[in-house]
């Protein structure tokens, strides 16, 4: 989700609120935006993105250019939420075992026991995650989808909630390793941070003059505890969905697939993703009901990172995102 996708997003000012939903627990969701903002400027899009994907259960692709505060930005949410979070700095060497955990010979007693990795943990900052070979990419795989690790036939859960943010450079091809299908597609969202605008590059200037220590995080407090994140999380999930609203939904994924610039469109798994995305934005933005405009705001962030595009019509400098958008227009939306 860019700043473009924020401004895109429908008011929250005449939203109506659902009486069953408590506003002090969306209201708490807020806070967590103002408490980011203490560390992070001008990312207001993206931190709503993870706020989302961390709403709706999902994961997220965190993609810009070095030194625009994507680590930052996950270490700030993390602080604010009051959640206990482990960072992995994905290198060439780093084994599945330094990732989920292994099992550890104990000479006192003669046994073997498991260590945990520190995918162990509520958020995991897997930073830049597309350093790293396939193999050791493929130990996230079980514990994105079912929130578990297993190792030597033992299934060991993972604590709740659980979300994984990877970092990625999109401009760097040497020494990485281009994500899979099949990882990319346990990504709910992919956000992409932008370099800031003119005025938020000098307030950032500012804060540093004023002697700002982004690696202290000073002021950023938690306003939110585990129990209400979960809370939150059932919230979303009672969020009413018409049979239209999931019919175009169906209808825009097909059209991926038929789009002739698209070489591979959205599978059913992205269908579902953006159903939960549009959910969690319809609650949060005090909907109990998703209409059109959330299903909308949530397409790109939610499929770019699963369209293929042909090689001809990347030659021809189309992006994926203009596909989308080209979908969107020509998708019939229900009244």
């Amino acid at each position: 989700m860019t700043a473009a996708d924020a401004d895109a997003m429908p008011a929250t000012a005449a939203a109506p609120e659902a009486a069953h939903e408590p506003a002090a627990l969306r209201d708490a969701m807020h806070r967590v935006r103002q408490e980011v903002g203490k560390a992070v400027v001008g990312q207001d899009g993206a931190v709503t993105g993870l706020l989302i994907a961390l709403l709706a259960g999902g994961h997220v692709l965190v993609e810009g250019v070095p030194g625009v505060a994507k680590t930052l930005l996950v270490r700030s949410l993390s602080r604010a939420l009051g959640l206990d979070t482990k960072r992995i700095q994905f290198t060439p060497d780093l084994m599945p075992g330094d990732v989920s955990g292994s099992l550890i010979y104990d000479a006192r007693t003669g046994e073997f026991e498991f260590r945990e990795g520190p995918v162990f943990t509520n958020i995991v900052l897997a930073d830049e995650i597309n350093r790293t070979p396939p193999k050791t990419q493929a130990a996230l795989l079980e514990a994105m989808e079912e929130h578990q690790v297993s190792t030597d036939g033992v299934t060991r859960p993972l604590p709740d909630p659980f979300l994984v943010a990877a970092t990625q450079n999109p401009i760097e091809h040497e020494g990485t390793y281009s994500l899979p299908e099949a990882q990319l597609d346990r990504f709910l969202l992919k956000l992409i941070i932008d370099v800031p605008t003119r005025d938020a590059e000098l307030d950032v200037l500012r804060r540093h003059a004023a002697g700002f220590d982004p690696r202290a995080l000073a002021g950023v407090e938690a306003v939110v505890s585990a129990d209400e994140i979960r809370a939150a999380r059932r919230a979303v999930a009672s969020v009413a969905v018409s049979d239209e609203l999931l019919a175009y939904v169906v209808d825009l994924a097909r059209a991926t697939r038929e789009s002739p610039s698209v070489l591979l469109g959205v599978s059913p798994r992205a269908s579902t993703g953006l159903l939960a995305a549009a959910k969690a934005w319809a609650w949060l933005s005090g909907y109990s009901a998703i209409t059109p405009d959330h299903v909308q705001t949530m397409v790109v962030p939610a499929w770019r990172h699963r369209v293929r595009l042909r090689t001809e019509a990347e030659l021809e400098g189309v992006s994926v995102d203009a596909v989308l958008g080209s979908v969107l227009q020509q998708t019939r939306v229900p009244l």
